[in-house]
């Protein structure tokens, strides 16, 4: 992986790591593209980068983080369904991660569960709520459990999750945005943990994870903002035409027999 690969990747985790079009998919595709070798220093680096894009919630949301014990616990009862079915499913979806395929038809599927999204819970954005309790909080971890699939999407996976719990659609996001901390924060020591030999005697490759990390921490401050502008003022649709656009372009290419799989 050359500094400018990492510099991409680390953009494209920034921008899509919180929007609802999956920031794996958006990964996987980037570097199939590009040509670079789906080799164990590659995928400990696709995910390591995430810790610098949760580093811009902690950063944006600050006094959030500091406000009350509460919402730690609440963000830990939401953690748990991730962190079993992760434990139990890791080889499972360490396959998936490899596979064109999916992340096309899940970005497909997805993009039009998004098109019907904000008239579903339009009663949401007037009679909806804005408090996450301990029972939303589980079930909309539960809801993340399906972003496990690549293409699916972790933000909208949990969105989506938090408004069928009556939430409006910027509590849906925030809580999304928050619950992204334990999560990412977990999968990344994991993932440094499991090849931590790699990782020692790779040192040379180190520069290359921290400049990845402090890129997709600025890009991911600006991509925040960004949607929950858009998110509160016009809802889940062009998300929706993007991803239905990606996936039908990913499908076609993948029938042509273009070659899309990393080398």
């Amino acid at each position: 992986m050359t500094w400018l690969e990492s510099i991409i990747l680390a953009i494209v985790e920034g921008i899509t790591e919180f929007l609802p079009i999956s920031s794996t998919g958006h990964m996987i595709i980037t570097s199939a593209i590009m040509g670079i070798k789906n080799d164990p220093f590659t995928k400990v680096f696709e995910v390591a980068i995430q810790f610098g894009a949760i580093l811009s919630v902690v950063v944006l949301y600050f006094k959030r983080f500091f406000k009350n014990f509460d919402f730690y616990f609440k963000l830990f009862v939401a953690f748990i369904p991730t962190a079993i079915v992760g434990l139990l499913l890791k080889k499972h979806i360490d396959a998936l991660l490899e596979n064109v395929w999916v992340v096309a038809t899940t970005l497909l599927l997805g993009g039009i569960v998004l098109l019907f999204i904000d008239k579903w819970f339009e009663k949401n954005e007037t009679e909806g709520t804005e408090e996450v309790s301990y029972r939303t909080g589980f079930l909309i971890g539960c809801f993340q459990c399906l972003a496990m699939v690549p293409g699916v999407s972790r933000s909208a996976a949990t969105i989506i999750g938090g408004l069928t719990q009556k939430l409006t659609r910027k509590a849906a996001a925030e809580f999304s945005f928050f619950l992204a901390v334990p999560t990412m924060f977990a999968a990344t020591v994991k993932s440094l943990y499991d090849e931590k030999d790699l990782i020692l005697e790779s040192t040379d490759k180190i520069p290359l994870l921290l400049l990845g990390n402090i890129v997709a921490f600025i890009v991911a401050m600006i991509a925040i903002k960004f949607f929950i502008t858009i998110l509160t003022k016009y809802g889940f649709k062009a998300f929706g035409y993007y991803r239905i656009a990606l996936g039908a372009l990913l499908l076609i290419l993948l029938l042509m027999h273009v070659d899309l799989a990393v080398m």
